[in-house]
């Protein structure tokens, strides 16, 4: 099993790219079951998420061929199968996305519930309540979601209960091919969601209103084929921008989107980051000052987002004063504390609340990683720490972080991967 080396205590200097965003390419490499005419996707990061979804879709019949710019070519005019096994989707949560295109445009689909990351209760019952509405037949049983539908679904008024990133995007997709309109209300605002409505209507969607609260589909009879560029991570942006905050740093990351950055520039700025962007590319420098503590709430976007709440705790663990960081999102999402600890932060948790108070300096340990932005967490705190840090169970970084130890090598750190 592989395990990070991190030799800590040097600030991080110069510039990477940004790769794909992972929460995008996910459920766009999903949708290319709802067209039987080739898709070319461009800007897909190489990580182990995008392996298994990939091999997701070929189980089913998809042809996927990568070209000599490492793009990618989709052809589902083949699909045989609508099964998606449980040994496949246990490993990650997105894979539950397949049940709405197999719905549009089969009828069809056997899934198993999702897996991935153990940071807290996300249930599909929202998923399940928008596809049944649309007139599908669903029954779960085994640990299986078994639907069906002897028609073609129809557009309807569905109100989501709660905010949700990949059931609003099942809805969405099931409901491109479906008879009618479709309003989906109070709906996820997430660029994700906004990239893959983009995607859709590339190939000959109907999609109003991705990226608000309501979202319109009017049913077309197909779709078609199109080439569509992935939008850029910007959680892994964000990630290397508070690598090089931690670290007294200063870099540049290309190929990024400031603008679906706000919230996590702002609280850097709090944290006394001098930071500043241009169209495609934002730069950090804390000229070798410490951060300050700063306070942070997650919720859904445009607020501040709980794939970045580990990295941000790590921060605070050598930051000047005490910061109060708040979990909305997921009830089990603080597994990160104990291993921050054994490298000597000083974190107290009070349920759903981390207080975090500052020292100089952490101290390098072993450390286990248990879900993958708490990974992240603990290569940032290695990275500030003085002496050694090792990093285990890094397979969960590698769902979501593309060479992450070759892009902090680029940006001066002592880091390698080795295998045990």
């Amino acid at each position: 099993m592989d395990k990070l080396i991190i030799q800590g205590n040097i600030p991080l200097k110069g510039e990477i790219r940004i790769s794909g965003a992972k929460n995008a390419a996910l459920p766009i490499l999903a949708a290319t079951l709802l067209t039987g005419t080739p898709v070319r996707l461009c800007n897909i990061p190489h990580l182990q998420d995008v392996t298994t979804i990939m091999n997701l879709l070929g189980q089913m019949g998809t042809r996927i061929t990568l070209d000599e710019t490492s793009n990618i070519e989709v052809n589902a005019s083949d699909v045989n199968s609508f099964y998606a096994p449980y040994d496949l989707v246990r490993t990650m949560r997105a894979s539950v996305l397949v049940l709405g295109p197999l719905l549009g445009r089969f009828g069809q689909a056997n899934v198993s519930l999702p897996g991935g990351c153990a940071i807290g209760t996300r249930p599909v019952d929202q998923h399940l309540k928008g596809l049944t509405a649309m007139g599908a037949d669903i029954n779960v049983e085994n640990g299986y979601i078994r639907a069906s539908t002897k028609k073609r679904l129809k557009g309807v008024n569905i109100v989501m209960d709660i905010v949700t990133v990949t059931g609003t995007e099942n809805i969405m997709m099931a409901a491109v091919l479906a008879k009618g309109q479709t309003i989906i209300h109070n709906a996820a605002h997430e660029p994700e969601v906004e990239d893959l409505a983009n995607f859709l209507n590339t190939i000959g969607a109907k999609i109003q209103g991705a990226g608000t609260s309501t979202i319109i589909i009017d049913g077309v009879d197909e779709l078609s084929g199109g080439t569509y560029q992935v939008l850029p991570d910007r959680i892994e942006t964000g990630t290397y921008l508070t690598a090089a905050a931690i670290t007294r740093g200063k870099i540049k990351v290309k190929n990024t989107r400031p603008d679906i950055l706000t919230s996590v520039l702002l609280t850097l700025t709090e944290a006394g980051a001098d930071i500043e962007t241009g169209p495609d590319w934002i730069s950090l420098d804390m000229k070798d000052n410490r951060p300050r503590a700063v306070n942070v709430s997650t919720a859904p976007y445009p607020a501040f987002p709980t794939d970045m709440q580990a990295q941000m705790m790590a921060l605070n663990t050598v930051a000047e004063g005490t910061g109060v960081i708040t979990e909305t999102i997921f009830e089990n999402r603080f597994m990160h504390v104990q291993e921050l600890q054994r490298m000597g932060a000083q974190v107290t948790l009070k349920g759903n609340t981390a207080i975090c108070t500052g020292i100089p300096n952490l101290q390098g340990a072993q450390t286990m990683a248990t879900d993958l932005r708490a990974s992240a967490s603990l290569v940032l705190a290695g990275l500030a720490a003085l002496g050694e840090t090792t990093v285990a169970r890094i397979y969960h970084i590698d769902r979501g972080y593309e060479c992450i130890e070759e892009k902090l090598s680029q940006l001066g750190a002592k880091i390698q991967r080795i295998s045990t």
